[in-house]
């Protein structure tokens, strides 16, 4: 053999011969699909992507997404024509239900649960096992220690060990005896299986978690809509003012409950220097109904207080004033009539205001203008609003005659008037002036166009309208993650033996040793509790220093060391120090 081995060093030919001749295994389309699968199922490749998932939202927040507001999309568009194009290819305004953002959502998902199931298994295994059989040489645990019960206490070393047993099992071990009737029974135990189990409850939370966002995406729905005082909002399609459906949504899960706006009040800070006059308050009285043939119920909505109806969450996110106007055409007849909702501008509810009246004849009819709740002017002659209450209400508009572009389907922004194609009636650069109206006032148009009057004001509310069936699943799951993550980081996965043995002289001698699973700094002081325990159960006084540190009845905590030779050497109250044997 030695021979052979000299020649192969003197003579690297046969190896290098070997080594070109030999060739690495196939592994063929199965093999390649385990590997595939072992890679995706690990744990590095699931925490790479939940952070290649968090990159992925970034754009997100960078780009204007197309189910919150397709008109911001449509313009941003335009108004980038060189990259523009390029980003709605890659799908950055819809980054949320992209394909490439999907895909990372979904292997993470895989990843996931490829890597919870197996630890389930492995660790539901490991809870019903018995704990690992007794080290031969516990002096090489991290915390070692021996005990000495003298022969006078009368406790051999099969009723020591039973008596450890039990000790540690009141203090959460499961413990197993081992040769309890032999010359040198042990036991083994272990704790913090709990530890496994805080961390199966986070991942598999985590999986929960993705399984709720993913409900609310696909079944969930939001909407807007504004309330003027008096009117009632109907939870079905047409009674939105913008809709945005979840991907699997269909018109069946909207409950046929209602909403009416009975008043809305805010209340304005009136003592403070600094921010008189800013809201501080608002308060809406509604009227709800469950469905058509429901009793109605008087409800309060306010600011972070939503109201609940047909598992849906009606948030209170906006208000102003609505001027209530009528328009009259060339002909008399009334063309429009009904409250127009002011759109906020600056301070004080300083609102704009835009009218657009198709139906008027011989030509439809618009209005551009201001809403001042409390109108005062500048010696210039420009008017402002000085207060947000109705103190002084003013209505200052210029009007338009033509093609309102409203009849060929093309949608229009209501609070705005595009005046290009529009034949001025009303400015304050033309003969005629512009029209201010208080409450009760009317205006005859020139040109016999007709009459706009001022009839009052009203309030309006914007409500948010959000389903999703996942929200609550989601919230759920993340206190469980939370729960579970604070398990595993604070309860440690510890093993303890202890070993009993008769010395010549009647004494009982134990030694016991413990051995944490992983990294924990609380080892040393679960070591010296049950060291404890043990010695105020047999009734062992703890050693001293001097001469009664030498005496035989008595506790000593001693770490293991090495002698000259290499072998694990020990002092116990046994006998002289020396060379510790396999036991």
């Amino acid at each position: 053999m030695s021979e052979r081995v000299k020649s192969n060093k003197l003579s690297p030919a046969p190896v290098a011969a070997a080594k070109a001749e030999a060739a690495l295994p196939v592994l063929g389309p199965v093999g390649m699909l385990r590997w595939a699968w072992t890679q995706l199922t690990s744990m590095r490749t699931a925490l790479f992507l939940l952070l290649l998932l968090a990159v992925a939202a970034v754009p997100g927040s960078l780009f204007p997404q197309r189910p919150a507001n397709p008109s911001i999309v449509t313009q941003y568009i335009k108004d980038n024509p060189d990259y523009g194009k390029l980003l709605d290819t890659l799908q950055l305004y819809d980054v949320y239900s992209s394909a490439w953002f999907s895909a990372i959502y979904i292997l993470l998902f895989i990843s996931l649960i490829g890597c919870v199931v197996p630890r389930a298994i492995a660790h539901y295994k490991a809870m019903r096992s018995q704990p690992p059989r007794t080290p031969k040489r516990l002096s090489r645990l991290p915390e070692y220690g021996t005990m000495v019960v003298p022969a006078d206490a009368g406790l051999p070393a099969s009723d020591a060990i039973r008596s450890a047993a039990g000790l540690l099992r009141k203090r959460g071990y499961r413990v197993e005896v081992r040769d309890d009737d032999g010359a040198r029974p042990s036991l083994g135990a272990e704790r913090g299986f709990l530890k496994e189990v805080g961390n199966l409850v986070f991942h598999t939370s985590l999986i929960g978690v993705l399984v709720s966002v993913a409900a609310g995406g696909l079944f969930g729905y939001s909407g807007q809509r504004i309330l003027v005082e008096g009117d009632t909002f109907v939870n079905t399609l047409v009674g939105y003012d913008q809709f945005t459906p979840g991907t699997n949504f269909q018109s069946s899960q909207l409950q046929p409950y209602s909403i009416q706006l009975d008043k809305f009040a805010v209340t304005f800070d009136r003592e403070s220097r600094g921010k008189f006059g800013q809201p501080i308050d608002f308060t809406a009285n509604v009227t709800t109904k469950e469905n058509p043939d429901a009793p109605a119920k008087q409800e309060v909505l306010k600011v972070n207080d939503p109201v609940t109806l047909g598992g849906t969450s009606i948030y209170l996110t906006g208000n102003g004033y609505a001027p209530v106007v009528t328009v009259r055409d060339g002909a008399g007849n009334v063309a429009m009539q009904g409250p127009v909702v002011g759109k906020l501008q600056g301070e004080n509810y300083y609102s704009s205001v835009v009218i657009k009246v198709p139906d008027a004849k011989p030509d439809q009819l618009g209005f551009a203008g201001f809403f001042l709740p409390t109108a005062f002017k500048t010696e210039e002659g420009v008017s402002f609003s000085g207060d947000p209450e109705l103190i002084n209400p003013q209505l200052t508009l210029n009007s338009f005659y033509g093609d309102l572009g409203l009849d060929d389907g093309a949608p229009q922004n209501v609070f705005e008037l595009d005046v290009k194609d529009l034949t001025p009636l009303n400015a304050r650069n033309l003969d005629a002036g512009g029209i201010t109206l208080a409450p009760g006032m009317s205006y005859t148009l020139p040109d016999g166009k007709g009459t706009i009057s001022f009839d009052g004001v009203k309030r309006y509310v914007g409500v948010d309208i959000h389903h999703n069936p996942g929200q609550l699943y989601a919230l759920i799951f993340a206190l469980l993650a939370v729960g579970g993550l604070i398990i595993s980081l604070y309860v440690n996965r510890r093993r303890v033996w202890v070993r009993t043995g008769a010395h010549e002289d009647g004494r009982t001698m134990v030694e016991y040793g413990l051995l944490a699973r992983g990294e924990d700094h609380r080892l040393a002081a679960e070591a010296a509790a049950i060291r404890k325990l043990l010695a105020d159960e047999w009734q062992i006084p703890e050693s001293g220093s001097g001469d009664d540190a030498e005496s035989s009845a008595g506790i000593q905590q001693t770490p293991s060391r090495q002698d000259d030779n290499g072998a694990d050497s020990v002092s116990t109250p046994a006998g002289p120090t020396g060379p510790k044997k396999d036991q």
